[in-house]
């Protein structure tokens, strides 16, 4: 993760922004006098929310986590979608 200060992120805003959605990476902004900030791309952003709310539920965060575990141990199914 690449770390800037406040004036090095205001003078390469533009290519900071590319880097961080092109790298997938996303920039942390110090500041002297402030908390810093985190940088990233809006899909990112997007992905840590859906997955944040699909986690609020601790029902649903059960049954996910058991999914996941269930597809790692092998016993997964393969089935072909009817999209007509």
């Amino acid at each position: 993760m690449k770390v800037l200060t406040y004036s090095e992120a205001r003078q390469h805003l533009s290519e900071t922004m590319i880097s961080v959605v092109n790298d997938c990476s996303p920039a942390i902004i110090t500041r002297k006098n402030g908390e810093s900030c985190v940088l990233m791309s809006l899909s990112d952003y997007e992905s840590l929310q859906e997955t944040a709310y699909l986690m609020r539920s601790p029902n649903n965060a059960n049954r996910l986590m058991d999914s996941i575990a269930e597809l790692r141990s092998g016993k997964g199914q393969t089935k072909e979608l009817d999209l007509e």
